[in-house]
């Protein structure tokens, strides 16, 4: 284990990206990029981070922020819970201490939407302690590193690769083995075709060479069930002036805006939107645990009944936080 932690950290030193996250321990700069990271890649990510720490340099500039702005800024993003909890979590920091972030393991997790990984990655990388970070990354990495087939999304695999990532994080700069295995995963133990050739540490992995143990690791139990739903988008506008909703259940999306809609069990054309409405769009949206199927008519009624909507300038259209499936829609315009 010595060794796998030596030869790690060595191999981080010589290979680790320029990351802006990476140089500071502003513990609020490094939160926020952790929060961007678990939705993106670090190419896509950077730009959604450069604009937050340059609209929100300071930690209560963000919880003083209104909602919608923050929702804005977010956009593209997906996971927009994740953006709300950024937000309430500031003003948590803000009201409860005075805008400065905690600064241990057992403070952090207590702030809402920070979990065992976000807390262990603050901890370590703002704080220097010893607190091991398990990402996809580090699930994968040490899974075909020591054999381990226990599967990763079970209560048993998580305190599995947890215990061990834990014995193995150094007492001396945890902070750099927390970086040198994620950016292990990242770039050279990845997914797809590992060049286990050039590895350092294929004297002595369990998976090094073998394509099967390769593919078949880190073990999952199960696929998600897909859910199929089916949306409809009516496209109204008048006088310079265009029809909006905002989503307020508890669902995806929650509180962006978007055309009124009406969700059905297939792709036949509602009731409501027959002989009054033309479709003009449609396309397919993938999220993790749906597939989305939406469709777009336009009409010039002013009023369709069933639907509660409003109307909102047309210039001022770009003022208000929408979702990627309404931004492929008008960018198809």
């Amino acid at each position: 284990m010595a060794d796998f932690v030596l030869l790690i950290s060595d191999w981080y030193r010589l290979n680790a990206r320029e990351l802006p996250w990476r140089n500071t321990k502003n513990p609020y700069f490094i939160w926020l990029s952790e929060v961007i990271l678990q939705q993106t890649r670090v190419d896509q990510g950077m730009n959604y981070y450069l604009k937050f720490i340059e609209n929100y340099p300071v930690l209560n500039q963000l919880a003083d922020a209104d909602e919608a702005s923050v929702l804005k800024l977010w956009q593209g993003l997906g996971y927009y819970s994740r953006a709300r909890n950024l937000h309430k979590t500031a003003q948590q920091v803000r009201d409860e201490y005075g805008g400065e972030f905690p600064k241990t393991y057992a403070e952090i997790i207590q702030l809402k939407g920070i979990g065992p990984y976000t807390a262990a990655a603050i901890s370590s990388f703002a704080f220097d302690l010893p607190h091991a970070v398990v990402d996809g990354n580090v699930y994968r990495v040490l899974s075909r590193y020591f054999g381990i087939d226990e599967p990763i999304d079970s209560t048993q695999g998580k305190k599995t690769f947890q215990n061990l990532a834990d014995s193995l994080i150094p007492e001396s700069d945890p902070a750099l083995f927390n970086q040198a295995i994620m950016e292990f995963g990242a770039i050279q133990c990845t997914p797809n075709n590992p060049d286990c050739n050039s590895c350092v540490l294929n004297q002595s992995c369990a998976s090094a060479f073998n394509a099967d143990l390769i593919k078949k690791l880190p073990v999952k139990k199960g696929k998600t069930k897909v859910r199929k739903r089916y949306f409809h988008y009516l496209h109204i506008e008048k006088e310079g002036e265009i029809a909006l909703d905002q989503r307020t259940n508890k669902d995806v999306w929650e509180k962006l805006y978007e055309f009124p809609m009406i969700e059905s069990e297939s792709a036949d054309i509602p009731f409501e939107f027959k002989d009054s409405a033309d479709l003009c769009y449609q396309t397919k949206h993938i999220l993790s645990h749906q597939h989305i199927y939406a469709y777009f008519y336009k009409t010039d009624r002013p009023e369709i009944e069933g639907l509660e909507f409003r109307f909102v300038e047309k210039s001022q259209l770009e003022d208000y936080p929408i979702h990627r499936l309404m931004e492929k829609y008008l960018e198809s315009r």
